[in-house]
């Protein structure tokens, strides 16, 4: 017997049965990681199962055990728990898939064929299973993409139709998963601008919990796509189970978690089906985007962990490569600009010490100048009043002056005031027979039209072009879709939301293929679009517009929970009350950015800055690369802190903030490390200082690892010393 600890995805038949459509018994698939199993039956009617989550058991041959020792309510129609619930025929419950066959019949019965296995990577395992109505020549290819160093599986489907008409899918979901448990407890997520992940938490109920968007675009921004389920009791940090899920699609998506009559958690996630019945032609297959989950019994901690190191190994662009520190002139100048007052930001962005100058919104259009926000977009020629010499100008002193240069752009949207609005209103995204309405005083442009892909390339395309020594593209994207219609499209209009998906990868594949390395940040009025997929073509995202840096200890602290710390791009600005080494140290937790008036920094403010943009410079390998410990948490405690420690645990950084000012409040008990090597010794120093200050940390005693993780430390938190930033360092025999 092959052990199920060598193989990610190996089927066996039991009682005699065989791989095949004419199962004498059962098929086990199990799908395995380095610490769980996803284990899938092929019963004796051909139904696909899920008959297991959870913890890998030593003994393949257990898993069969299982549905054994359960005592729940019949199931009726025998496909409760299927692997991919089909609508119609014996279904009672909510489907994965739904269909309209070309004789107009609604149902379908998806029965196990066959599956197969390949090694993609050292780290990588497809597992493939192909299913198949008995009447109808149709077929569903489920793909588990299967990471077992890190637990992840990253599913979806392949939807073939082998009919001899035309299908309408109705639905058509990325996974369906079935789990057991005593109780469930979803942790979700809302939000608007400048109010991004707020969480919340509740004990799922019977029946039907929807987590979806409908926006088209920008669909985060009241509901991203990423949740929590904790199993059994609600999951803490070091303790539970708990289950992640994000869906790998920027467009309109739906996430339904069903407590089922049995007591058990059905969750469907995938493309949202609202106003979306796709026709599929004879021969046509649809691929669903991809839905990653992984599953920790040690809790939300260990699971972040393993997402991250997934995430910059597998998915974010770069992920274990460098950033670039930056000043933005956003909230120096907004619109009101010239050459001279940048080229003058270009010589503080060398002062200071970061290593690129970025050019926000308003450098463009002539006819309908770029002045505000309500004019412009889609006029991506330089303003001639602003900038005379072109941004080549620009990019040349900034070379002059020993940093690189980055420009912001926008280019899926436009201004009803512009030129490209007047000779192009077919590229629009409108309903010809109904009043605009805007977001933003702007439109969308129709992605779903092959010549507006091209356009939107083109507008990158030629900033390189012309300008070859750019660094650095801000890609934003600040509205939703009101009145949606194509006029390309047609009648076909229930395709628009799949089809303008597909054209934004399709111009964001193009760039990357011809600029593979620079840097660019998706930006979408904060964190609107952040997701698996688009980080593919991003090497990081703006977690929020509100930069009040007491407000972004909470915003990136739930972030931090599915994305790694190198994707989060941090500014230091003037919102907030607090002090610039607040707002600094805040921002360090992650590519550190600066949006300030550099001249109007003070003598001291200035030196601080410039001192510790080294100091980031020196540790923040650990942040990009390191393990991340939630140690306090702002909402429970009046004191947050963050840690990140390197692989080999000789090394880490640690964060602290005073997140509540009464009287009294401050670090009355110690904080517990984690990560650390408990029979090492280490040294605690404090980074970060202002000029003129003394830390109170004594950074010639020596701690056990035991006693840091066991004791803990403190940072000496109060009132008067609202923020310290701690190096931990393993002491060399």
């Amino acid at each position: 017997m092959i052990s199920i600890r060598q193989l990610v995805c190996y089927g066996f038949a039991l009682l005699g049965g065989v791989t095949g459509s004419n199962l004498e018994a059962q098929t086990l698939i199990p799908i395995v990681t380095s610490n769980n199993a996803l284990v899938l039956e092929a019963g004796k009617n051909n139904d696909l199962s899920v008959i297991y989550f959870g913890k890998k058991l030593a003994n393949d041959q257990e898993y069969k055990f299982i549905p054994s020792v359960y005592n729940q309510t019949s199931d009726y129609s025998d496909v409760l728990n299927a692997a991919y619930t089909a609508s119609g025929s014996r279904n009672l419950v909510e489907p994965a898939i739904s269909v309209v066959h070309a004789d107009g019949d609604r149902s379908l019965d998806l029965r196990y064929v066959k599956h197969e296995q390949k090694q993609l990577a050292e780290n990588i395992v497809l597992c493939s299973i192909t299913l198949k109505d008995p009447v109808y020549d149709f077929q569903v290819v489920l793909n588990y993409k299967v990471y077992p160093k890190q637990d992840i599986i990253e599913q979806w489907a392949v939807i073939k139709n082998q009919e001899k008409g035309n299908i309408v899918l109705e639905k058509f979901a990325s996974a369906n998963l079935h789990l057991k448990a005593k109780g469930f407890w979803l942790n979700q997520y809302h939000g608007d601008w400048a109010k991004e992940m707020q969480p919340e938490e509740s004990k799922l109920t019977h029946g039907i919990k929807t987590l979806d968007s409908k926006l088209g675009t920008r669909t985060n921004l009241f509901q991203p796509t990423v949740f929590m389920v904790s199993m059994n009791k609600p999951a803490t940090e070091e303790e539970g189970t708990v289950l992640y899920g994000a869906l790998a699609y920027s467009g309109n998506f739906r996430t339904d978690l069903e407590l089922d009559y049995q007591d058990n958690l059905r969750i469907i996630s995938g493309i949202n089906n609202y106003a979306s019945g796709y026709t599929l032609k004879p021969g046509e297959e649809f691929t669903t985007p991809s839905f990653i989950y992984l599953l920790s019994d040690k809790g939300k901690g260990f699971a972040s962990r393993q997402l991250h190191d997934w995430a910059r190994d597998y998915r974010l662009l770069d992920g274990k490569g460098n950033r670039l520190s930056l000043l933005n002139n956003w909230e120096a100048t907004y619109f009101n600009f010239n050459e001279s007052k940048l080229k003058e930001l270009l010589q503080d962005t060398k002062k200071l010490g970061v290593d690129l100058f970025l050019l926000d919104d308003g450098w463009f259009a002539n006819k309908y100048p770029r002045n505000d926000d309500k004019a412009g977009l889609g006029d991506w020629q330089e303003n001639r009043s602003k900038l005379p010499n072109g941004v080549a100008s620009l990019v040349r002193e900034a070379t002059n002056n020993g940093v690189k240069f980055g420009i912001w752009v926008e280019p899926e949207m436009v201004s009803p005031k512009s030129e490209l609005y007047e000779k192009h209103p077919d590229w629009v995204v409108k309903e010809p027979a109904r009043q605009e309405h805007y977001f933003r005083n702007q439109l969308v442009l129709d992605l779903s039209n092959p010549k507006v892909q091209d356009f939107v390339f083109g507008v990158v395309d030629g900033l390189f072009t012309r300008n070859p020594g750019l660094a650095y593209i801000k890609w934003d994207c600040n509205a939703v879709i009101y009145n949606a219609h194509s006029a390309y499209l047609g009648k076909d209009q229930s395709h628009f939301y799949i089809e303008y998906m597909r054209g934004l990868y399709n111009v964001l594949q193009r760039l990357r293929v011809k600029y593979p390395v620079v840097p660019m940040m998706l930006c979408s009025g904060g964190s609107g679009r952040v997701d698996y997929e688009a980080l593919k073509y991003f090497t990081e995202y703006w977690p929020s517009d509100n930069t009040d840096p007491l407000e972004r200890i909470y915003i990136q602290w739930e972030y931090s929970y599915f994305y790694p710390a190198i994707a989060s791009a941090n500014h230091v600005t003037d919102w907030g009350r607090q002090p610039i080494k607040f707002r600094t140290d805040v921002a360090m937790m992650g590519k550190l950015g600066f949006d300030i008036v550099v001249s109007h920094l003070s003598e001291n403010d200035l030196a601080y800055c410039r001192q510790v943009i080294k100091e980031y410079n020196a540790f923040r390998h650990l942040v990009y690369q390191g393990d991340q410990y939630r140690l306090a948490d702002p909402r429970k405690e009046a004191v947050a802190s963050m840690a990140f420690v390197n692989k080999e645990r000789s090394e880490g950084v640690i964060f602290n903030y005073l997140v509540n000012n009464r009287y009294g409040e401050g670090s009355v008990y110690p904080i517990q490390l984690r990560g650390l090597d408990p029979a090492a010794m280490y040294r605690l120093r404090e980074l970060s200082l202002y000029p003129g200050t003394k830390s109170p940390i004594d950074s010639g005693r020596q701690y056990s690892g035991e006693f840091l993780m066991s004791i803990g430390f403190n940072p000496a938190i109060s009132t008067s010393r609202t923020s310290v930033v701690l190096k931990v360092e393993k002491v060399k025999n």
